[in-house]
């Protein structure tokens, strides 16, 4: 149907420019009369969409495939993209539009015809190219503003956009995040970018079975989060296409909507800081909740293998935390009684640094 439009309406261009063309041509060629018949406009007209008509067998194909792509690629894309875009394409004819009414005044075939039309192209494109951009600090700009018409009658966090939790890719394979929706630690509204989904899935697809696992594990968590818990979660749609990592659309999206970005990865949390953006990190709130362990602490540990430095052991405590016990090496797979010496805590966790009772005794 569509090869058939196509082919309808290069016909009538054909027939257009054959009718007012064609006989002019002839005449300006002084072909005399032998070729008279070609002068009358209908001939040319009929001949003109022949012409046409036969061109579209060449390209016709190519040009609806095209059309296709283009027309799977509009409805893919989020709806602000489109809107905005639209919005930009129509800012930008008519900018040249009113650039172009100046130009009807110099008498020049070349200013008249092949000026304006360059105009149009022009400015319609980059109008499209520039709102399509910006779109996300134009949303980013309106929302502020309306942020600060009602900070008088809503809550300080919600009228600073706190209430927004963006998480990463690392936090929802984590899983812990949907223990801690459910505790009511966690308040305000769960921000999904869809870029963090495409990574997600694509970790899901992965020929990797680790990875993969991994992924679904992922897909799960956020099926629970969105289906079974009270907490309010929001899909954004947008995309930073100028942008090629995800952490740093996510600092940048934090940015746009005064957010808070949750996550578990060390790197990005170091990245949120530097950048002056809010940041919750997971690890944080689970060390923080673990018992608290003093130097000259007494702890039963089991030394399950040997440390990076020479004689030490490494044992774990029931919550996972790392105990290094020097001169711990020769107590490999056996219990023992130790003694605290220091306590190093992180964002990447804590290590818990200790020697031996029985040592401890015999000095």
């Amino acid at each position: 149907m569509m090869k058939r439009l196509i082919q309808l309406f290069f016909i009538i261009i054909g027939g257009t420019l054959g009718f007012v063309g064609i006989p002019k041509l002839i005449h300006a060629l002084n072909f005399g009369r032998e070729v008279s018949w070609l002068l009358s406009p209908y001939t040319g007209a009929v001949l003109g969409a022949i012409i046409f008509f036969l061109l579209t067998f060449w390209f016709v194909d190519s040009l609806v495939h095209f059309i296709k792509v283009v027309e799977e690629k509009i409805i893919k894309a989020p709806v602000t993209d489109v809107l905005f875009g639209t919005i930009g394409l129509i800012f930008g004819l008519v900018i040249a539009f009113l650039i172009q009414i100046p130009l009807n005044n110099i008498n020049l075939t070349a200013v008249n015809t092949v000026l304006p039309l360059f105009i149009y192209l022009f400015l319609g494109y980059f109008g499209f190219r520039i709102l399509f951009k910006k779109r996300d600090e134009v949303i980013g700009l309106f929302t502020a503003r309306s942020r600060d018409k009602k900070k008088d009658i809503e809550d300080p966090v919600k009228a600073t956009g706190k209430s927004l939790k963006i998480l990463d890719t690392s936090v929802i394979i984590d899983g812990r995040i949907a223990d801690i929706c459910q505790t009511g630690f966690l308040e305000g509204t769960l921000v999904i970018p869809q870029f963090v989904l495409e990574e997600l899935q694509h970790i899901a697809d992965s020929s990797d079975v680790l990875k993969r696992n991994r992924g679904r594990r992922g897909l799960d968590i956020l099926n629970k989060v969105q289906k079974e818990l009270a907490i309010k979660v929001e899909i954004y749609e947008g995309d930073f296409e100028d942008i090629s990592e995800v952490d740093s659309k996510l600092v940048k999206l934090a940015k746009l909507v005064s957010g808070v970005v949750v996550t578990n990865d060390f790197n990005l949390n170091k990245v949120c800081e530097l950048q002056g953006v809010s940041v919750l990190n997971i690890n944080d709130l689970a060390n923080a909740v673990k018992p608290i362990v003093l130097p000259g602490e007494e702890l039963k540990v089991q030394i399950i293998k040997d440390g990076k430095e020479h004689n030490q052991g490494v044992g774990y405590l029931d919550d996972g935390t790392m105990i290094v016990v020097e001169d711990g090496r020769g107590h490999i797979g056996k219990t023992i009684d130790v003694i605290v010496t220091s306590v190093l805590q992180t964002s990447a966790g804590r290590m818990i640094f200790a020697k031996p009772k029985l040592l401890e005794q015999a000095l």
